[in-house]
């Protein structure tokens, strides 16, 4: 309405802090992008370190994290802002995080298995890296929960989207990223590993 009033004041749009239908549709667009871009990173980095499976897999993982907390903020009605966009990029670094650490036991232990079959394989992995994962998820939930309840309005959406955002996050690299391991199999070579 300025630059239209006053065109010879030449205004320029330095930042949105409203959130109107036409700021939302930004943010959308500029939320979805970053996620895809960090799921093409994801892949690649996965693809180099260990497999490609294992990249795939980690996307697919974390996908299935931000389409279950976009379906959350829906039916609760909360408003996409900055702060759920920020809960949303920040639940997918943990969760690849968490989803990493079992991948890499799940490559240690390929590594050493003479013949073991991949299913096995995932779930000794698993099961020597749950601890760890359980006590994280904790630590994580204590934090965010003392956000929840002593942080105030502004911070009350962000730590709810993390809190449960971490609950899935835990439950996806557990029953969703390592198992889809198993949907994409190699001749050969189960995982793709040479011994010693």
């Amino acid at each position: 309405m300025l630059t239209a009033a006053l065109p010879a004041k030449r205004f320029t749009l330095e930042s949105e802090s409203e959130i109107g239908s036409s700021v939302s549709s930004t943010l959308r667009n500029q939320a979805i992008v970053a996620i895809i871009l960090s799921f093409a990173g994801v892949i690649v980095y996965l693809a180099f370190r260990f497999d490609i499976r294992f990249g795939v897999a980690a996307a697919v993982s974390t996908f299935h994290d931000i389409i279950v907390l976009v379906g959350i903020c829906w039916l609760l009605n909360l408003e996409f802002t900055l702060l759920i966009v920020t809960a949303l990029l920040t639940l997918a670094g943990y969760s690849l995080n968490d989803t990493v650490v079992v991948f890499d036991r799940i490559r240690e232990n390929a590594l050493k298995a003479d013949k073991d079959h991949l299913e096995k394989t995932i779930n000794t992995s698993i099961n020597e890296t749950l601890s760890r994962t359980v006590i994280t998820g904790m630590t994580t939930l204590f934090t965010l929960l003392a956000l929840m309840f002593f942080g105030g309005a502004v911070l009350y959406d962000f730590a709810f989207v993390l809190t449960v955002g971490i609950l899935f996050g835990t439950y996806s690299s557990i029953f969703v990223a390592s198992p889809l391991l198993t949907v994409w199999k190699r001749e050969g070579s189960e995982l793709g590993f040479s011994h010693g």
